[in-house]
């Protein structure tokens, strides 16, 4: 009887110092989740509209809830574990005392032996039942932060849910102004190319006397010697009464077109792949190019183009729509180009 009460001792004495560890270390893990709550909650009310950050975000941090969450439950078990234990040794040691009183109501000659052994065992057994009831107490209140973590990350899930809704929900409106403004455009181009072919079989018949004058693809294309001498960037006699022309249809069209089509006539002037010698008056291909063209858009604005409807740009050499070096294509390659364009 005395081994086995200095067993049941002895293991009062071991099992106690490490309930209170694991007690412990349960209560710093929870101080640590509702600090990284706190801050997930602040995060969260700040980062909400970055969409998919925010989503990634939140999905790890629903990932490491759920990790703590397993931590908890796993000293929840624990702590459930040593209760019972704790409560199967009470029922133990209740027996035993039922049994000495049994044996104390036997004979008198042992009722002193039976009253000492009783009364350290209900001293074991108060000892036992405050241990249990603290236990039970920790048990609850793990239990009730259990269930806030829990609340907490439904929260966080219906905030998860909300932030991909809105996601979604922007995302189709993306994609609906993305297809209305594809029909803008395309509504827009197809409007400006029937301008763009009416404005084409205009010229077409105001300069058909001119063999050297051709539509390309969704370009006019005039050859320099129509409208400049050799070298130069002046419009010769016969070039200003072609482009007199050109600015008449300029105008017609202009009335035509609608306002909110932000149109351009781009005149594009071009060379040959001859050097210049230097020493002229350009000193290369790239400069006569660019002085060609800008001189057809300023004898179109005196001639009443809008300014804003006007671009003069220059190719040199480098754009050539005839390859080789035959006196033939080189004359091709000499060329002014005209596009009716948007802005």
């Amino acid at each position: 009887m005395a081994l086995s009460r200095n067993r049941r001792g002895d293991r009062g004495v071991d099992y106690w110092p490490g309930f209170v560890d694991a007690f412990a270390t349960l209560l710093l893990a929870l101080m640590f989740l509702l600090s990284v709550f706190v801050m997930a909650q602040f995060l969260l009310s700040r980062e909400i509209s970055g969409q998919d950050e925010v989503l990634n975000r939140l999905n790890s941090q629903l990932n490491e809830l759920t990790q703590l969450l397993a931590l908890e439950r796993s000293g929840k078990q624990d702590l459930e574990d040593a209760l019972a234990n704790m409560q199967a040794t009470l029922s133990d040691t209740e027996g035993e005392r039922s049994r000495l009183q049994e044996l104390l109501s036997r004979g008198a000659g042992a009722s002193g032996a039976a009253e000492a052994q009783i009364g350290a065992l209900t001293q074991s057994l108060d000892e036992e039942k405050q241990i249990s009831q603290r236990a039970m107490s920790q048990v609850e209140l793990l239990n009730q932060q259990i269930a806030a973590l829990r609340r907490q990350m439904a929260a966080l899930e219906d905030a998860l849910d909300a932030s991909e809704a809105k996601d979604r929900s922007s995302q189709t409106k993306i994609a609906d102004l993305g297809r209305r403004l594809n029909v803008a455009l395309a509504q827009r181009v197809q409007e400006l190319n029937r301008y763009r072919s009416d404005f084409f079989g205009r010229l077409r018949e105001i300069l058909s006397d001119r063999e050297n004058i051709r539509i390309v693809g969704d370009r006019f294309v005039l050859q320099s010697e129509v409208l400049f001498s050799s070298g130069s960037s002046d419009l010769n006699v016969d070039g200003k009464e072609e482009m007199a022309k050109l600015a008449g249809a300029i105008l017609e069209l202009a009335r035509e077109i609608p306002t909110d089509i932000n149109w351009v006539l781009r005149v594009d002037g071009h060379t040959d792949n001859v050097p210049l010698s230097g020493t002229g008056r350009y000193a290369d291909n790239w400069e006569l190019s660019t002085a060609r063209s800008t001189s057809v858009v300023k004898f179109l604005i005196e001639q009443g183009v809008p300014a804003h409807r006007l671009v003069a740009a220059g190719f040199g050499e480098f754009q050539p729509i005839e390859e080789g070096d035959s006196p033939r294509a080189r004359a091709i390659n000499r060329r002014i180009e005209l596009k009716l364009t948007e802005r």
